[in-house]
């Protein structure tokens, strides 16, 4: 439950090795969160000192994407371990290489599976909890591959189209209830995940992309863009020809 003024005591990171949610729940911490659940498979460590040192306690539980059947297991387990879960952070998936993926089509839907149908469970056993609880927020790491997809990445970038719509719509069925979802929209993030890839225009840290979702809570924000800049650029592309849109997607 939040305290007092409204700050979020409980937090679980659901990708407990994702740089980015490591970053966000990081932030979260800084302004106050003192219970962490780090969800992945095998459980995660913290990193060496980062959360601890702030002042908050951090757990680890099991958690596969791959295996919906056990996604509602793992959330009842966290609020076994921290009572209501006040922010969820559904930032887990795999980017992987269209090439590979065309050379092999069933490791791309596998991948495809992680990165969008794992989500659909992770989210609805979420949205039940948060439903249940009347309180709570639900952050889904989207991101641009999926407002436009191109032709280099389009594998990821179609799983991530399904994931934004999907979450898009959760947050319609929870209207009303307390419970919200935060959309993120960040675009090239250099991380482990994307070190093969080459740098896009507009790169945001994963700072900065805490930074973002903070103020998203904060303000009540449905979706937030990383860097704010890709909004209107993104406005932009969805219009553009497609022959123009698939030669810039080479």
């Amino acid at each position: 439950m939040r305290d007092s003024v409204g700050r979020v005591r409980t937090v679980l990171l659901l990708g407990g090795r994702s740089e980015i949610g490591l970053a966000i729940v990081e932030r979260l911490v800084r302004d106050g969160a003192r219970e962490v659940v780090l969800a992945a498979r095998g459980g995660a460590e913290p990193p060496p000192g980062a959360l601890t040192e702030l002042g908050a306690s951090v757990h680890s539980v099991e958690f596969d994407a791959g295996d919906p059947d056990a996604h509602t297991g793992t959330v009842a387990e966290a609020v076994g371990l921290v009572g209501d879960l006040d922010v969820v952070v559904d930032a887990f998936g795999v980017l992987g290489d269209q090439a590979a993926y065309e050379a092999d089509p069933a490791s791309a839907a596998r991948a495809a599976a992680v990165n969008y149908t794992g989500h659909v469970s992770a989210g609805l056993a979420v949205a039940a909890r948060l439903r249940e609880q009347g309180h709570g927020a639900l952050v889904v790491l989207s991101s641009v591959a999926g407002v436009r997809v191109r032709r280099f990445n389009y594998v990821y970038g179609s799983a991530k189209a399904g994931l934004d719509g999907f979450a898009q719509g959760l947050a319609d069925s929870l209207h009303g209830s307390g419970a919200r979802v935060l959309v993120v929209r960040p675009g090239y993030v250099p991380t482990r995940m994307s070190a093969h890839v080459d740098p896009a225009p507009f790169p945001a840290t994963p700072g900065q992309v805490a930074e973002a979702v903070a103020s998203g809570l904060r303000s009540g924000a449905t979706t937030v863009w990383a860097p704010r800049v890709l909004r209107p650029l993104f406005a932009g592309m969805r219009l553009m020809p497609r022959a123009l849109w698939r030669r810039l997607g080479r």
